[in-house]
């Protein structure tokens, strides 16, 4: 069966989004994907600071109640 995304796979996937989406909302459609991707990543990188900054903070400010 192979790779899923070898070459031939691509270019037959790239072909059909071609076919069904037309060449002029293509351009819209991979500026969204990537304004989309952008902000997953930002989001992620949020998220994985938040967490660093919670456990590097200091014990006897976890541990206080109030």
């Amino acid at each position: 069966m192979g790779d899923l995304f070898s070459g031939g796979h691509m270019i037959i996937i790239g072909l059909i989004v071609l076919l069904m989406f037309g060449g002029k909302k293509l351009p819209e459609l991979m500026q969204g994907l990537g304004r989309g991707i952008r902000e997953f990543k930002d989001a992620k990188d949020n998220v994985r600071k938040e967490i660093e900054d919670h456990v590097n903070e200091p014990a006897d400010k976890n541990t206080s109640t109030k």
